[in-house]
């Protein structure tokens, strides 16, 4: 399991949401691509980056590609993508989960 990993609950469906494009980002200068990935059926990314991976303390951004996630479904949404900034300041594991819905989203540090 690498250092950052993610899952999407599509709310409404109240199921996992599957084939979801993620990037991870960290700041530097700019916004620095380390890491992307795929939902799987169970609306999870475990591999955003190696499992050898030590992240530096800094803030890290994971960019959910969600419109073309409702647009598979034929669903409109208000929000094409849903980025979460938030801040590593130990080597510890961050599990980063999106709660979403067409109209609106939700995350929470998880464990």
């Amino acid at each position: 399991m690498s250092a950052i990993t993610t899952h999407i609950l599509d709310t409404t469906r109240g199921k996992p949401a599957k084939n979801v494009h993620v990037i991870l980002y960290q700041q530097q200068r700019e916004w620095l691509e380390i890491g992307r990935g795929m939902t799987n059926a169970d609306g999870r990314i475990g591999d955003l980056l190696s499992n050898e991976t030590v992240l530096p303390t800094g803030i890290y951004k994971l960019c959910f590609e969600t419109g073309d996630y409702f647009e598979s479904l034929n669903v409109a949404t208000f929000y094409p993508f849903v980025e979460i900034t938030f801040a590593i300041t130990t080597g510890e594991h961050y599990h980063v989960p999106l709660l979403l819905n067409p109209f609106g989203y939700s995350t929470y540090r998880g464990s």
